[in-house]
């Protein structure tokens, strides 16, 4: 039996949400039953390169015309060329993972005939965006055989705006791995933190969605009851020199660092993550922040509950509550054991529900349920879809 062919395609392999996601299931699907092809636009310099820092072994195909910023005629390349390597290399499924790859990928896959069409919301598409946008998302579900959410909050709002059906959609929250941890002194040394106080750490991209600005705000009102805090942001991204000149007109003392390969050099250093955005997916880094062992204060936005249970791994504040946010703060940073008991119940749940080899067994099932009910694989090679059902 011959592998089931995939082309994946995402617009660019820059940090974020996607990114990672897509380095796990090219390196964890067995090769033997499952042949990738991972096509991507070229990361646009003062953006960082996920694969660059963390997936240099993740063989990928570059199509220039997916670059940025995005034009009309770039698209219309950008089809052609996907096309072109469709008819090619004849895949039994493609599988689309941003907004810009969605929709290019679909409709070549469409007018190739591509037997299988999956497509995933790592993030809420809708944040933000227009009634065009929800007016393509509408029109895409319905040339798309499954689409995937990374939680179920997000599915269920798209549902709500009329994107796909029910029977679409598959859960599957992200995954995250972290190297092990540093002892959190040395990692302070490493980063070049000062002082003996607690540090609180926000990673992240620094773009409107994100709202840095918030997440200053709530940084210097701890400081004024615990001055010995020290703050540090690790992110890059649109908003980073308008944060940075922020933080200095505010005299406020702020560690800005860009994206690294060590991730868990920044976690082993933090006492807590924060997090202040207006919308999220399911929110990759405070996936990574249960990974290190360490608690959260966020936003109640998206699916960020599904990943931090007020109360239990971390603290959760409407979006517009500075005040909120930092109470929340305060009292992480003012009892100890509370924060250490929350850390270790963040880093159990996390370890168990948003696994990498949890996230590539779901979608192998996903694929073999796909390709067994088109025909593309004999339902003698088909496995258990027991993961498939537990994401739903």
């Amino acid at each position: 039996m011959r592998p089931l062919r995939v082309l994946r395609i995402i617009s660019r392999m820059a940090v974020g949400e996607a990114a990672p996601q897509v380095g796990a299931l090219m390196r964890g699907l067995d090769p033997d039953r499952f042949e990738q092809r991972l096509y991507t636009g070229p990361v646009e310099p003062g953006t960082s390169d996920y694969r660059r820092l963390r997936a240099t072994d993740v063989p990928v195909r570059v199509l220039p015309a997916l670059r940025r910023p995005v034009r009309p005629a770039d698209n219309l390349r950008a089809l052609a060329a996907l096309i072109a390597e469709i008819r090619q290399f004849q895949p039994d499924l493609l599988h689309s993972h941003d907004l810009r790859a969605g929709a290019l990928g679909r409709v070549a896959a469409a007018a190739c005939r591509v037997p299988i069409r999956v497509h995933s919301f790592h993030t809420h598409p809708l944040a933000g965006a227009g009634r065009a946008v929800a007016a393509a998302e509408r029109t895409l579900a319905r040339t798309s055989h499954a689409l995937v959410a990374v939680g179920a909050r997000v599915r269920d709002e798209l549902l709500a705006a009329s994107i796909g059906r029910p029977d679409q959609y598959t859960v599957m929250p992200p995954a995250a791995s972290l190297s092990p941890l540093p002892e959190p002194e040395h990692a302070r040394q490493i980063l070049g933190l000062p002082g003996d106080g607690p540090v609180v750490a926000y990673v992240g991209p620094l773009s409107t969605v994100k709202r840095p600005e918030r997440f200053l705000r709530v940084a210097q009102a701890v400081r004024h009851t615990r001055p010995e805090t020290r703050i540090v942001v690790c992110g890059e991204g649109d908003r980073l020199a308008e944060t940075v000149r922020t933080a200095a007109a505010s005299r406020l003392p702020v560690t800005f660092l860009p994206w690294r390969s060590d991730l868990e050099t920044v976690y082993a250093a933090a006492d807590l993550v924060v997090q202040t955005s207006d919308h999220e997916g399911t929110p990759l880094t405070l996936v990574e922040a249960g990974h290190a062992g360490r608690p959260v204060v966020a936003t109640d936005v998206g699916g960020t509950a599904e990943v931090v249970r007020n109360g239990r791994t971390g603290l959760l504040c409407e979006r517009r509550d500075v005040d909120g946010l930092v109470r929340a703060v305060l009292l992480l940073l003012a009892d100890d054991g509370l924060r250490r008991r929350m850390g270790r119940t963040a880093q159990a749940e996390t370890r168990e529900a948003f696994g990498t080899p949890r996230l590539v067994a779901a979608t192998r099932d996903l694929y073999h349920q796909l390709a067994t009910a088109r025909c593309c694989w004999p339902a003698e090679h088909a496995e258990p879809v027991g993961a498939v059902a537990r994401a739903r």
